[in-house]
């Protein structure tokens, strides 16, 4: 699995970081990002779940 967060559609509601907090964080700005390490989702059961609780669906996990 791999997650991407599209920083020019992300508006920064944080549902991501609040669904899955040992994958994502928000940057100094508000803005969504990935923990170091985590571009693989580290196999977190909620990743899906925050890709789609983004309301502006900036996050997309892509398998394989």
């Amino acid at each position: 699995m791999r997650i991407s967060i599209d920083k020019d559609v992300c508006i920064g509601a944080g549902q991501c970081a609040l669904t899955a907090p040992a994958v994502f964080t928000q940057d100094d700005d508000g803005f969504s990002e990935l923990l170091p390490g985590r571009e693989d989702g580290a196999g977190d059961p909620l990743v899906r779940e925050a890709a789609r609780a983004c309301p502006v669906g900036a996050v997309t996990v892509h398998d394989g």
